[in-house]
């Protein structure tokens, strides 16, 4: 490999370091089988029991659906919704306070990112009923495209007592938004191109360069007295083999 190439080699790389992979988004369809409540953002009491370590009730089943992306997918930087379904089966009503979730990196507990408290007002689970709510989320368009564990919450009062249930608990991917094919893919594309083409450059001169090797063997040399009985094999009978021998017996 020249110098030149070299540098041109090294001068690409330079120049599609700063891009970052690009993730393939699929979405499937999936229907859910709640009912969607009324909720409100406004601010609320909610505030003062996120920071508590509560425990689930008895009685209180949940569950989450991801609306439209059963291989949930995550875009940053864009809305996304998801939908926390709850049974009742205890003795009380059930008063909602507040949703929230987290972005944690994969074996790791400490968060990522803390994703925006839902809050609730006047949205309540009677007794033997089930009702749905959406929790909608965002994460940071800064956060490098992945895999994450995505943990949700719901809290929520039975007869003023506070409780939370944690209703996903699972890995999700993170993308970057954006159309399928974009300056970093093409980047990529092409670094990739430019190394097989050097990679069979420098094998072809290999090649070249083991065939001179080659051509360049010695050659065999023939011994004279080969050549001279096939000379005389020519001659025989001729004019030139008497004369030869001839002088052969006067010595």
């Amino acid at each position: 490999m020249t110098t030149s190439t070299r540098l041109l080699f090294l001068a690409f790389l330079l120049l599609a370091s700063p891009f970052l992979k690009v993730a393939l988004c699929q979405s499937d369809s999936e229907d859910s089988g709640f009912e969607v409540s009324d909720v409100s953002e406004e601010e609320s009491d909610a505030e003062e029991v996120f920071g508590l370590e509560l425990s689930s009730a008895p009685g209180i089943e949940t569950l989450c659906v991801f609306p439209k992306n059963s291989a949930k997918i995550i875009k940053a930087g864009i809305e996304t919704e998801l939908l926390v379904g709850m049974k009742n089966d205890g003795q009380s009503n059930v008063d909602i306070v507040a949703v929230k979730g987290s972005l944690h990196l994969p074996f790791d507990q400490n968060a990522v990112q803390n994703l925006t408290a839902l809050s609730f007002s006047n949205a309540s689970v009677p007794t033997s009923a089930q009702a749905t709510f959406p929790y909608v989320f965002v994460v940071s368009k800064f956060l490098q495209a992945g895999a994450f564990e995505l943990v949700c919450t719901i809290i929520y009062e039975i007869d003023g007592k506070p409780y939370q249930s944690t209703f996903y608990n699972g890995t999700i991917e993170v993308v970057e938004d954006g159309p399928l094919f974009r300056m970093e893919s093409v980047f990529l594309s092409g670094l990739l191109i430019f190394v097989i083409v050097l990679l069979a450059i420098y094998i072809q001169n290999g090649l070249k360069h083991m065939t001179k090797k080659a051509k360049r063997a010695p050659k065999v040399e023939v011994g004279t007295a080969t050549k001279n009985a096939s000379h005389d094999e020519w001659l025989e009978g001729t004019s030139y083999t008497q004369s030869s021998s001839k002088s052969k017996k006067k010595k």
